[in-house]
């Protein structure tokens, strides 16, 4: 008796002499499962093929040049150094908030482009002035050639659709289909951009923050 007293308080020596301390109950419990995030049919669509997927998140106008910028870069070096084409990558563009609009092609921005340009603090680089055209447009337009997918804000859409009817006496309806009738290819209204982010994380994308 003595000596299992002696070695009870003396785990280390308990093990020098063979003797297995008593294990405590949490020691056995199974550790908890893994988190895994549920899967919703709307997001389907971040499914696409690709070796890699990467997602850029953007949501200021003055930085956005650079999203577009390192989107191309990313499908240019992945073909120069590992030799995968465009088709073997899965490339996401979040357009929230302020570059919501780049989102829209050439006749919405003819349109709306003043009403854009006040909202987003933004101007033609060129000219200094409210664009009358999507000034990335172009690039845009290459990048979808290439399959890359543009995740539009619908609710900084909606907030454009309603601040536009209020100025031209159209319904925020009415206004809002125009919006989402004028967009690239390869486009999807996500509910909101921070949700897309985030849904592109939970879906095996890595995540590039533009601003």
């Amino acid at each position: 008796m003595l000596r299992r007293v002696f070695l009870s308080r003396f785990p280390a020596a308990a093990a020098l002499v063979g003797v297995a301390p008593t294990q405590s109950p949490s020691a056995s419990s199974p550790p908890p499962a893994r988190f895994e995030a549920a899967r919703h049919p709307q997001d389907d669509w971040f499914e696409l093929p690709g070796k890699h997927r990467v997602c850029f998140d953007t949501w200021m106008a003055a930085n956005f040049a650079e999203g577009v910028a390192f989107a191309s870069n990313y499908i240019g070096a992945n073909k120069s150094g590992y030799g995968l084409e465009a088709s073997e990558l899965a490339v996401v563009i979040v357009v929230r908030h302020r570059t919501a609009p780049f989102g829209f092609n050439d006749a919405i921005w003819a349109k709306y482009g003043k009403t854009f340009s006040a909202r987003q603090s933004f101007v033609d680089p060129k000219t200094g002035q409210a664009p009358t055209t999507n000034v990335y447009g172009a690039q845009l337009g290459r990048l979808v050639k290439q399959g890359v997918h543009v995740a539009i804000c619908n609710m900084s859409t909606r907030a454009y659709a309603r601040m536009l009817g209020e100025e031209t006496g159209k319904t925020e309806d009415d206004v809002y289909q125009e919006l989402t009738s004028n967009t690239f290819g390869n486009s999807h209204f996500v509910p909101a951009g921070i949700v897309a982010a985030t849904r592109a994380q939970e879906h095996g994308y890595a995540i590039v923050s533009i601003g």
